[in-house]
Order: structure tokens, then sequence, then C-alpha cells
């Protein structure tokens, strides 16, 4: 070969070295890439049915506050039974208007990055990996109705937000969010772009869905048109804040269940009583469709920061009003620090940290998750379990009967905070699902309750 020649040759060797390495890829992120191409299960409906879903606070969940410590403790989440992981916002916060020293997590600067406080991008498709790897799925909690002020949106399209009569882009009327500026759901290039950015996440990540913020407050049409576009990538699960029947149409599988939380606090707080509960009930059935799911729940971040712990509003009753939770028709939610018994608000704006010792939630939140995972009578969705109202002669007990394929399960709770007595009816052969002792149920025999608590009865 000539001189020439070798010189070419060594020419195009260097450019192909070079470009190696500007290619390459951190070795770690190599071997999550592949492990997301090798784990390509997608929730089913057989998953959602039987689900618990869990809240996860990162920045308070830890004394590091990041994906890193939270990951490591998803095997002890799996023994709750929980299979749905919701994060709560894990983009970076705008610090422009923003509130308190760390700002809100709904206070997003940008929809495809990563707040730097919890991690990196490669620490977040481990947490993704490990989830999956204990039968969990991940759905991300996704801001649509604002942004915050640092978003780039709003210097390279100030046409995406919603403005005053003197053309200023503005928070969303009817709130104190002012740390947030609202988008324009008219504007067709905005909607496109959201999307978009759902649909990175998605890709890039192999996350399972998102929890949709405020979802009411977005256009249902919106959610209708993005979901269909989500599910054309993969199979997700759908999560709206919001009660509004029409969400669950065609976008969303479940929403939030505020009425029977409301109703559950004021009957713990001597408010109201079993009627206003079964009236609750009637409405679900009146409002919604035969495959919608409800979200149950005791507590959540608002609930928490904001109206008060599991303490302040229940008192005696957390423990029947959780079970409740449990048994009704719906999904329950955990939210971070509620099976360590927290009884504290979590600051919302700054650091804390919650004091993860186990005590009396846990060992209840493990029971009652091992029996919503493995009892069909407590199945919800496209193919849930019966659900039959047990008329007791007593006006301060609940009592109804779920079944399926031919299991059955009684629930009989004591709503108030004085001891009561009951026959339950009927006759079978029944064990207390608590004791494990077999408790044959006999029409005619008096059965005792005391204050705010209840009897879950399986059959055999």
């Amino acid at each position: 070969m000539s001189r020439i020649g070798l010189i070419i040759v060594a020419i195009f060797g260097f450019l192909g070295c070079n470009q190696e390495k500007k290619t390459s890829k951190d070795p770690l992120t190599v071997l999550i890439e592949e492990k997301m191409a090798r784990n390509q299960k997608a929730i089913k409906d057989s998953d959602i049915e039987n689900a618990v879903i869990y809240e996860a606070n990162i920045r308070q969940y830890s004394p590091e506050g990041t994906f890193e410590a939270f990951t490591k403790d998803i095997p002890k989440l799996k023994e709750l039974g929980v299979k749905i992981l919701w994060l709560m916002p894990i983009y970076p916060i705008s610090t422009t208007k923003s509130k308190g020293t760390l700002g809100s997590y709904y206070a997003v600067s940008d929809y495809t990055k990563i707040n730097p406080e919890f991690g990196s991008l490669v620490d977040f498709r481990r947490l993704v990996s490990s989830a999956h790897d204990n039968g969990m799925f991940v759905i991300l909690d996704w801001v649509a109705n604002h942004t915050g002020w640092d978003h780039v949106w709003l210097k390279e399209h100030p046409e995406y937000y919603t403005k005053d009569s003197l053309g200023q882009i503005t928070h969303t009327v009817g709130t104190d969010w002012t740390d947030v500026a609202d988008l324009n759901y008219e504007n067709t290039e905005m909607r496109k772009q959201m999307q978009q950015d759902m649909l990175y996440w998605i890709k890039k990540t192999n996350i399972d869905g998102f929890r949709c913020d405020v979802a009411g407050m977005v256009p249902t049409d919106f959610w209708e048109t993005t979901s269909a576009t989500l599910r054309k990538e993969k199979p997700i699960f759908m999560l709206a804040e919001g009660w509004e029947p029409e969400l669950l149409h065609q976008a969303f599988d479940m929403g939030y269940s505020w009425d029977t939380h409301h109703v559950t606090n004021a009957i713990a707080q001597g408010e109201k009583t079993v009627k206003a509960l079964d009236k609750r009930i009637k409405k679900i059935d009146s409002l919604y469709q035969e495959d919608d799911i409800l979200m149950n729940f005791v507590t959540n971040h608002d609930e928490n920061s904001w109206n008060g712990t599991v303490k302040e509003r229940l008192g005696d009753a957390a423990g029947i009003m959780t079970a409740l939770s449990y048994t009704l028709p719906g999904m329950p939610l955990i939210y971070s620090g509620q099976e360590y018994d927290m009884d504290k608000r979590l600051r919302f704006f700054e650091k804390d940290t919650i004091n993860k010792t186990k005590g009396v939630m846990w060992e209840l939140l493990q029971k009652l998750g091992t029996l919503k995972n493995n009892h069909p009578g407590l199945h919800s969705g496209k193919n849930k379990a019966s659900f039959q109202r047990i008329n007791i002669q007593n006006p301060n007990i609940f009592a109804f009967e779920r079944a399926k394929e031919g299991k059955r399960l009684i629930f009989v709770g004591n709503l108030s905070p004085k001891p009561v007595y009951y026959d339950i009816g009927m006759t079978g052969d029944f064990i207390n699902y608590f004791t494990g002792v077999k408790q044959p149920l006999e029409k005619g025999k008096v059965l005792e309750l005391s204050n705010w608590s209840y009897h879950i009865f399986v059959s055999e």
C-alpha cells in the first residue's frame, strides 16, 4: 500500500474511533436498557382488579430523598401487596415565584427532565426495572393543567398559556396557585407537545402509565385522544385526580372516590352516620359505569399536608376506615408513611422525613393487602366481584357481602364509638380472616363488636 493509502486508512480509523467514543454509553445505562428490552411485561386487566396502589413521596420517603433510597425498599412494599407505584412529580421544580424553600412538585419547569434532587435518569430507570422485577408497575404523576414559571414554553411559546384581559400570562383562575402558569388548551400545538412529552417517558423509561393531576380541569377530549395515542405504544394504566364520570368513559381506568373519603371522615368525627355511606354507595351505582374503578383512601399527599394526619381526622376509627378502603369496591391507596403509623403533617414545600418504624398499621396493611391480592371477592374493574348490602337491624352497623367464583367475603363493621351486638341473619361455614379460626355463622346467634371494630369472614 502506498504512503498516501496508509494515511487515508489512518484518518478513517481515527474518525471511526472518535465517533465510537461520542456514541458510547455508560455501562450501567446499557445494562438497564438491555433489561428494559427484555422486560416488556405490560399491565393487564387482571393486574388491576386485585391491586393495591402506593403513592411515593420520594423527597420525604427517606433522609436522602432519592430514587436510590426508595428503590431499596421496593421489596418491602411488595410485602404489603402493592402492585402499582405512583410517583409524585419527579421533574425539575420551578424557582420563579416558588413557594417555600424547595417549591412545589407540581410547579414543573421541564416535562422531560429529572429533578436532580432525586437522582439521575439512570437511577430512575433502575427504580422502574426493580419494580418490574418485583411484579409491580410504575405510573408517573403528570401535571397537564399548568407549568412552573421557569418552563421553557413561557419564553418560546407564550401562546401556549392563558392570558388575562391585559394580555399577561396568569395562574389558574379561582385558585391560589400563584407559583404556576395556566396552560391554554385551545392551542392545538401545545396539546401535541404535551402528548409527545408523555410519550417520552413511556419510550425512554418503560413506565406503565400516569396519574394525572387535577384531571377534571383539563378538557376530557384531550385525555381521550392522548390515552388512545399512549396505548398504541404499550398497554398503560391511567389514574385521574378527579371524580367526574366522563373521565372514565374512555380516557382513564380509575378516578378518585373523594366523596367516599369525605363521608368516612365525617362518620369518624360524629358528623354523619351509616345512612350517609349507604347514600354514597347508591350514588356511585347511579353515576359510574359497571367497570369503572374508584380509588379508596384514608390519606394522600393533599390530605396529610393540608387537612390532617390519619389520627387527627379519624382517631380510633382509623383501623375500620382503612379496612373499608380495601373491602369496598375499588382500589385501596397507601400514602408514604401511612404504613409506619405516621402522625405528622409532612411539610409540602420543605424537606421532611418519614420515620420508618413498623407498628400497628404495617401489620394491618400487610393482612389487608394479602386479602386484596388473593380473594376474588375483592376484585374490581372489568370482571369485578358482586357487592350486596346486608341489612342488620342496627343503625351503627355497616355490613355487606362480596363474592366471585364461589368465594364469599362478609364485612361487618361498627361505625360508632359504642359497643354493638348483631345477628348476621344467615347461616354458613366461614373463617374469621384475622384469627384464622373457623367461625360458622348462624341465624339467631348474637355476636359482639367493640367500638370502631369489625369482622371479616371468608368462606372456607
